[in-house]
């Protein structure tokens, strides 16, 4: 790039400035591509602010509105003008007594996603690797990259999702991974990982990242208490799903002592707004109204799996789940699932997520709403495949 430079006498010369480019690491990541690559009569900004017309079955989004407390709170915020507490003091006290662990291991962000993002650049050098096992949450692969980590995959059991342990031990001796990250349930088609597998691979010389951002719909403990057993387990949560904070980005993690000093050292001081935590706080004061959210989603999850799988079975294979949305496999002898996405969306405007990547191009994912919406959904596939398929 040449830039004009003044020089003695009034005379101007051209000197050649040093080109400015992002790090190798970030160069070889592709652009996002929109959630709903569809050609709808409206912009997907415009489906999602008119909730009546368009079901979002696509996302996790809480169907079911935060506790009465939450908005009440936001409704009362005092002090908008001051920096909040960059150490999260209050939320973290109020985990710790819920979750019966010690304050001084948990760390708030915005969202697990920055807990993540931070996690990684605190401990990988480039060229250190992550195993993967996807299908998963694709933003471990992506983190990775931007740290100029070398990511391993190691595919699931493509008839279940389930972990392929031996393969997944392997890989982590063959390439001395630094870590590995789980999901429990996994996303997107909802399976749990075993305490055994777990145990397994904590006895590797491997930190271990288990994001457990849907537990709260698995009627399965999580495992924040084992933390304080094992110095190579992280634990990471979420108020976005249970208590439908999506939009105020509140995640929280449970790290080893060894490691959450320098997390400390690394973390933006005033990550997680005033707003955000007080939401948090009023969410944790009213647990009786989340267990109901909870019950309500899991009944309704049980309902439309039935749903599915007897109305539609002949061309739908909806897959067990323990989180708040069901897997479906689609016989493209009927309809590809590209083609079901779109008529659901144009002609019915319900949404739901398909995979444009590799092991799920065959699926759609559809997420839990309340009955009504259930109703609907059932109703557009069966105007779309009438008969169930048969």
């Amino acid at each position: 790039m040449a830039v004009p430079e003044a020089v003695g006498g009034g005379h101007r010369s051209s000197v050649t400035a040093p080109a400015i480019a992002p790090v190798a690491s970030l160069v070889r990541l592709r652009s996002p591509r929109p959630p709903h690559p569809l050609r709808l009569t409206q912009t997907p900004q415009q489906a999602w602010s008119r909730p009546r017309r368009y079901l979002q079955a696509g996302r996790q989004r809480e169907p079911l509105r935060p506790p009465p407390e939450v908005l009440a709170a936001l409704g009362s915020l005092r002090f908008p003008n001051v920096y909040p507490d960059p150490t999260n003091r209050a939320l973290r006290e109020a985990l710790a007594e819920r979750e019966n662990v010690d304050a001084a291991n948990l760390l708030v962000g915005c969202g697990a996603d920055e807990l993540i993002d931070l996690l990684l650049r605190c401990v990988l050098e480039p060229g250190d690797v992550v195993v993967d096992c996807p299908p998963t949450f694709t933003m471990y692969a992506f983190d990775a990259d931007v740290s100029a980590g070398t990511t391993i995959a190691v595919p699931r059991n493509p008839d279940d999702f389930s972990l392929d342990l031996d393969r997944t031990v392997e890989a982590i001796r063959r390439h001395r991974a630094k870590v590995i990250f789980l999901t429990s349930p996994n996303n997107p088609d909802g399976s749990l990982l075993p305490d055994d597998h777990l145990a397994a691979l904590l006895r590797e010389d491997v930190l271990v990242v288990l994001d457990e951002a849907y537990s709260e719909f698995s009627g399965v403990p999580s495992k924040v208490g084992w933390v304080a057993r094992h110095e190579n387990l992280v634990v990471l949560r979420t108020f976005s799903k249970s208590a439908a904070l999506a939009g105020l980005r509140v995640g929280w993690g449970a790290f080893p002592s060894r490691l959450i000093e320098y997390l400390w050292r690394a973390k933006q001081p005033y990550n997680v707004g005033v707003a955000s935590e007080t939401a948090a706080l009023a969410a944790l004061s009213n647990p009786t109204y989340l267990e109901d959210v909870r019950n309500k989603l899991v009944a309704e999850r049980e309902r439309m799996r039935a749903a599915l799988s007897e109305r539609h079975g002949a061309w739908l294979t909806p897959y067990p789940s323990a989180a708040n949305f069901v897997l479906c496999g689609v016989d493209s002898a009927v309809i590809s699932p590209v083609d079901l996405q779109r008529r659901l969306a144009e002609e019915h405007g319900v949404m739901v997520r398909h995979y444009a990547k590799p092991l799920m191009e065959s699926y759609v994912r559809v997420s839990v709403g309340r009955p009504d919406q259930t109703d609907r959904l059932m109703a557009a596939l069966e105007a779309i495949v009438p008969g169930g398929g048969k």
